[in-house]
């Protein structure tokens, strides 16, 4: 975690970063038949990110397993743990924390470059729009609009396990701050395990990578 700024993530998170890919022996038989026809690029991130997820689990003093998929493709973790894996160019990542710790918890990795034109109008609320526009007046080297996209892909990565519905990118609104932090409001009805819990957000730049994390705890547990 060498870089990230105090406060990107809770302490009860194991992160594993790999900045170059693993080799195929370090996947489980199981992993690898999921990619057997995958690109190579396709199959290097798979295996990569669930090498970290096998280490940050190990920090956590959960014995070596297979790191499969839902039906939907979300990870499937050992029981008593929740996670959430991530990859972009040049970086894959793997977060975990126990159950009894955290509720739920997202990660993503993205470029630190700024979204194709036209993207930031259609991932944000207005308030979002104005929001990046004011941010990036104040801190011109940090790509916000690709800055909120990670944070919502967090979101999501977090919320999905939960409650097994979608969400849309107007479904929830992000409020980043420079300190990175950030707040969060859902702008749906959402189910009773979403409401009782409190949510946070980190956010760091580092290496031209964006990593996010949102991770949550059920109200009155917060430190």
């Amino acid at each position: 975690m060498t870089g990230h700024r105090p406060g990107f993530l809770p302490p009860p998170v194991v992160l594993v970063e790999a900045r170059h890919d693993a080799a195929d022996d370090t996947a489980w038989p199981e992993e690898l038949a999921v990619v057997a026809a995958s690109s190579p690029g396709r199959r290097a991130e798979y295996v990569t990110v669930r090498h970290c997820a096998r280490r940050a689990l190990s920090d956590l003093g959960y014995p070596p397993a297979a790191i499969l998929d839902d039906a939907k493709g979300a990870p499937v973790w050992p029981a008593g743990v929740i996670g959430s894996l991530t990859h972009c160019r040049g970086y894959r990542a793997a977060a975990v924390a126990r159950q009894a710790d955290l509720a739920v918890l997202g990660l993503d990795a993205e470029p630190a470059a700024a979204l194709p034109a036209g993207v930031l109008r259609r991932i944000s609320t207005d308030r979002e729009f104005q929001s990046m526009a004011d941010l990036t007046s104040a801190e011109t080297s940090l790509p916000w609009d690709r800055l909120l996209f990670s944070a919502k892909e967090s979101v999501y990565k977090a919320w999905y396990p939960l409650v097994r519905l979608g969400l849309g990118f107007h479904e929830v609104e992000i409020a980043l701050h420079p300190n990175g932090r950030g707040e969060l409001v859902f702008l749906r009805p959402v189910p009773s395990a979403v409401g009782r819990l409190d949510w946070q957000l980190g956010w760091d730049v580092a290496d031209a990578v964006i990593t996010t994390v949102v991770w949550a705890v059920v109200q009155g547990n917060a430190d």
